[in-house]
């Protein structure tokens, strides 16, 4: 299993022969191994302050993570804490799976968030363009269905995507074809089987 942290820098395009192809670049410099347990390995990206109790728990590593992830599987017999994981453990054009936080969107009504079409724009419906309508029968069962689709906050939600090409690598960015979720500097995760 190959697997490394990175952050994502933004977007970009470069030139494949006559064609030009949108890239995500993604900074994976200073991934480190924390932890190693039993067919688990935990990953580290970037540094920070941290209290007692978390700096016992990264003693071994020498400092507090600000990013971790834990991923199932060995990375490898020579590996040990405090190992460097750099970005040529990935070849170009190699499929690659990427995890990942959407960008929040803050609270969005139904028309945004689930696709509804709204209200009629005719006979004096000037306040019911974007409401959602009715959302639950009257006396029986008198109460709405937990899950029904309503206005509420959008986003921020966790994304995996499968089958993503490794364009190029350039000293210690990845260059992902296409879009990874999450705005530029969230964490993101690139790991293959």
């Amino acid at each position: 299993m190959k697997a490394i942290l990175g952050i994502k820098k933004g977007m970009t395009r470069i030139f494949d022969g006559e064609k030009a192809v949108p890239v995500t670049v993604l900074d994976v410099s200073g991934c480190k191994v924390a932890k190693i347990n039993e067919g688990k390995v935990e990953l580290a990206l970037g540094e920070k302050k941290g209290k007692k109790a978390v700096q016992g728990q990264y003693k071994e590593l020498g400092f507090v993570p600000r990013y971790t992830k834990i991923f199932e599987g060995s990375l490898g017999e020579d590996i040990k804490v405090g190992s460097d994981i750099n970005a040529d453990i990935f070849e170009k054009g190699e499929s690659i799976t990427l995890n990942g936080i959407s960008k929040g969107k803050g609270f969005a009504g139904v028309v945004k968030r689930h696709g509804f079409k709204g209200g009629p724009r005719t006979r004096g419906q000037s306040d019911r363009l974007r409401a959602p309508g009715s959302i639950g029968a009257g006396a029986d069962p008198g109460r709405v269905f937990k899950g029904t689709r309503m206005g509420g906050r959008m986003g921020t939600d966790k994304i995996t995507i499968k089958n993503k090409r490794v364009v190029d690598i350039k000293e210690n960015y990845i260059l992902i074809s296409g879009p990874v979720p999450g705005s530029n500097g969230d964490l993101v995760a690139i790991f293959s089987e």
